[in-house]
């Protein structure tokens, strides 16, 4: 069953629940628009609110497969408003980051959304890991991530008593907020604003309409028909999908390239126990070493107090699959058959084995938190929850380190524009990249 909020009115409200909205849903709709976004985690929330914000005479829907928003890569985020060190300087990366940063806290302090400013440290906790560090100082200089500071033990000491290391990079401006309360919050200003959002309608098809026999120029206003896995349809001028870990599969049925491939990691962590949480302050990250594909084990305070230790990274045998023995034949089927994976297993295969051994044995994971702080023991650990990462391969076995947008060609094609890729730190960016994608569709579509 489709429920909608009526075209043209901003049906009822978001309730509060704890930290949490709802959506309120009205029954069978089936609506025609001028842009239609799939997809209602933070990235596509984002965008329609832009959209809607920029454009208030066009119709907008937002088409979310779920029954609420925000369910699945946002609502497991592990919080952090990332300032943009890592990141190449000049990719998309690094550009939307630092702007995303910056817009998200004045966001947040708008609307009132609570948000720390908790700071982050990346620990050097061996002498060659130093050059490494320096090196990643003078690539957030050239990003122009403001404050940061290399400091010495005393000063690692000062911010993070119980945290060992011989130098680090202190980033104040790194905060820690809940993304699934910003997400749900950016689907509140674009209801306000008179967007339509449509929940339980999962895309399983996109094609162009034909002319009815009748005569009726529905299908020449709103050429695009797309159809739920329900056998409900929305007509629509143009698409902008924001699919996250199914972004490949909507856009190889738009008629799009199926490159890059999605494959799912999940990434288990461990919680505190509350007793124990003062061993932790603010972010403490370990330098991140270029052999592996992935950051490492980290310390992350959470605006609910509680702290995560984590996560690890191994295959998902299922798209959504949030526990270990999640399984989907078709995910499964499509991840391992992928060249670009086995050819990415192939590379780091006594890396994957470490992850899936930590993975499984709480005290491993332990003994690397360890390093950074000592103190820490595994009777002072819980299993905590788990998120899927949509990670972008290439055919070679490269992962996808940057944003990538697309469309196609033909009618449908030249009216589509795929979010491809939209890896971490989507969230922190989320804003900056809405302001992105708000512009290749002004220019593609001349809105």
């Amino acid at each position: 069953m489709i429920r909608t909020f009526g075209t043209g009115s901003v049906c009822a409200r978001l309730l509060t629940q704890g930290s949490k909205y709802a959506t309120c849903r009205a029954a069978h709709h089936t609506g025609s628009f001028d842009v239609a976004v799939i997809g209602g985690g933070i990235v596509g929330l984002a965008s329609a609110r832009e959209l809607i914000l920029r454009h208030p005479n066009l119709t907008f829907t937002l088409l979310e497969k779920e029954k609420e928003l925000s369910l699945h890569q946002t609502g497991h985020n592990s919080g952090v408003i990332h300032s943009g060190i890592y990141y190449t300087p000049g990719s998309l990366k690094a550009q939307l980051c630092v702007r995303g940063a910056m817009l998200t806290y004045q966001y947040c302090q708008k609307k009132g959304v609570p948000y720390k400013k908790c700071g982050k440290l990346i620990v050097a906790v061996e002498r060659e890991e130093i050059p490494r560090l320096k090196a990643l100082y003078e690539r957030g200089q050239v990003n122009n991530v403001q404050d940061l500071r290399l400091i010495d033990a005393k000063a690692i000491r000062e911010k993070e008593p119980y945290c060992r290391g011989i130098m680090a990079l202190d980033s104040p401006n790194t905060g820690i907020v809940d993304w699934q309360l910003v997400a749900l919050t950016y689907g509140k200003d674009f209801q306000e604003a008179g967007g339509t959002v449509i929940t339980d309608f999962e895309a399983s098809d996109i094609k162009v309409a034909a002319e009815s026999a009748a005569g009726s120029a529905e299908g020449l206003k709103y050429p695009i028909i797309i159809k739920s896995s329900q056998g409900k349809e929305v007509r629509c001028r143009f698409v902008l999908t924001c699919g996250g870990l199914y972004s490949d599969r909507l856009s190889e049925i738009s008629g799009c390239s199926s490159e890059p491939r999605i494959v799912p990691f999940r990434g288990d962590y461990l919680v505190l126990k509350p007793e124990k949480n003062y061993l932790v302050r603010g972010n403490i990250y370990p330098v991140p070493n270029p052999r592996f594909p992935f950051l490492g084990f980290h310390f992350t305070p959470r605006m609910d107090g509680s702290v995560w230790l984590g996560p690890n990274a191994v295959l998902a045998f299922k798209r959504e699959g949030y526990k270990l023995f999640d399984f989907d034949t078709q995910d499964f089927v499509n991840a391992v058959s992928y060249r670009g994976l086995q050819k990415l297993v192939m590379k780091n295969i006594v890396y994957g084995m470490g992850e899936i051994y930590r993975g499984v044995f709480t005290s491993a994971q332990v003994k690397n938190l360890q390093k950074f702080i000592p103190e820490l023991s595994p009777s002072d650990v819980l299993r905590g929850p788990s998120g899927v990462r949509a990670q972008a391969l290439d055919a070679e076995g490269n992962l996808v380190d940057d944003f990538v947008f697309d469309g196609g060609k033909g009618e449908l094609g030249s009216r589509i524009l795929h979010v491809r890729n939209a890896p971490s730190p989507a969230a922190s960016s989320s804003l900056a990249i809405a302001e992105m994608i708000a512009d290749e569709l002004e220019k593609r579509f001349q809105l």
